[in-house]
């Protein structure tokens, strides 16, 4: 008599190879919707600024940890009037609300720990399930997403953004 798993002529059973796969997908999926906070892109645009220096939020950590004090994230031409930079290594994302007031905060979504992705229309998104949050102050606009992305010192200096530290 032969295992239910292992037939010896064929190799595993059906039920043995559905059974894998199906627990391979889980697990794709559950790393992607987790607390996984490893991975972010994406970016809108270019406008340059005037300020020479300014720090961006108002207390909270969050994405600029890992970075290191003082790292370069950007030059100011790099953040869009408007828009923002998302800083995948960094776990960061710039924005520019108005010409030359520039903001940070941290790009791991509240909701379920996802990188956000893009900044487009005024918004910072998180593809996992549609949360946005204002470029101005982080604040939730739509989706799950509990509370606000926390605050993330820069500071600007000429043209260059660097986190503060």
């Amino acid at each position: 008599m032969t295992s239910a798993l292992f037939h010896p002529a064929t190799g595993p059973a059906r039920r043995t190879v559905v059974a894998a796969a199906g627990a391979a997908s889980l697990g794709a999926v559950l790393a992607a919707c987790g607390g996984s906070d490893d991975d972010a892109s994406g970016d809108t645009g270019t406008a340059p600024s005037g300020n020479p220096s300014q720090e961006a939020g108002g207390g909270g950590s969050g994405g600029g940890e890992n970075a290191g004090a003082g790292a370069a994230l950007a030059a100011t031409a790099d953040i869009p009037e408007g828009g923002g930079k998302v800083f995948p290594d960094q776990k960061v994302v710039v924005t520019q609300p108005a010409a030359g007031d520039f903001k940070a905060f941290s790009a791991t979504c509240t909701h379920q720990g996802c990188a956000v992705k893009s900044v487009a229309d005024g918004l910072i998104n998180c593809p996992c399930h549609n949360s946005s949050f204002s470029i101005t102050d982080g604040s939730v606009q739509g989706g799950p997403a509990p509370k606000p992305l926390p605050a993330v010192q820069i500071t600007v200096s000429g043209d260059s953004i660097r986190l503060a530290g």
